[in-house]
């Protein structure tokens, strides 16, 4: 049997919109969508949040979170990377004896999936047994090739280039290759990819698409209200 694990990741500070997790979204607390997603997801086994805060563990813990130890306030600031709370999480549930062999990482910051996405990432990973993650993808608003950054002298430099096309940034954009915008509905990734390379994805990552129009990246008021309405007229797992 695969063991699978969700993780929630939820700081207790936040600059952009702060107390974001748990705010109310349309009668919940932001982060208790993401609970449900792994709680009712068939495919995993545990649901976690990794948090600095009480008051955040607290509300997980009522939503149906375990809260099996604190994040320390060192690895929750503002420029923390993900990686070393997955570290410390794989670490500390390693002293009692549990290692999972699949990770799921569930934002709070984008609420909306669809019943049976998490279920559908899991069942890609182990279908694949050479993959090491599965990343949520979208269409970009805009196409990266159209893009410039501005050098030392004031002008104008591509930031991708074409190989044998002279100007890819004149071309109409269907005639551009095709990219992918990641966006954090979910992550999966192999417990062993991330202890065995420092990584949370590895080099064989398989895509998993996600509609545009239901990527709710939370980081202002303006989406947090957005997302709202969203939520109300879309068939997403709720609490």
């Amino acid at each position: 049997m695969v063991e699978v694990l969700a993780i929630i990741p939820a700081r207790g500070g936040s600059r952009g919109l702060p107390g974001k997790n748990l705010r109310p979204l349309a009668g919940h607390p932001l982060i208790a969508y993401s609970i449900a997603a792994g709680l009712q997801a068939k495919l995993v086994d545990r649901v976690i949040c990794s948090t600095d805060s009480e008051e955040i563990a607290d509300v997980a813990r009522q939503y149906g979170a375990e809260i099996p130890f604190m994040r320390p306030a060192e690895l929750a600031q503002d420029d923390s990377p993900d990686i070393e709370f997955f570290n410390h999480a794989i670490a500390e549930l390693g002293k009692t004896g549990y290692r999972p062999d699949i990770i799921v990482q569930l934002r709070p910051t984008d609420p909306i999936r669809k019943p049976g996405l998490v279920d559908e990432a899991v069942q890609m990973m182990i279908d694949n047994p050479n993959a090491h993650s599965v990343r949520t993808i979208t269409e970009p608003g805009y196409s990266p090739y159209k893009m410039w950054t501005i050098n030392e002298a004031g002008t104008l430099d591509p930031l991708l280039q074409v190989p044998g096309v002279a100007e890819p940034f004149n071309l109409p954009r269907q005639e551009l290759p095709e990219v992918w915008w990641h966006i954090g509905v979910l992550d999966v990734v192999k417990t062993d990819v991330v202890t065995e390379t420092d990584s949370l994805s590895g080099t064989v990552v398989l895509p998993l698409k996600v509609d545009r129009a239901t990527s709710a990246d939370i980081d202002t008021l303006d989406d947090f209200e957005r997302a709202g309405k969203l939520i109300q007229n879309l068939d997403c797992v709720r609490p």
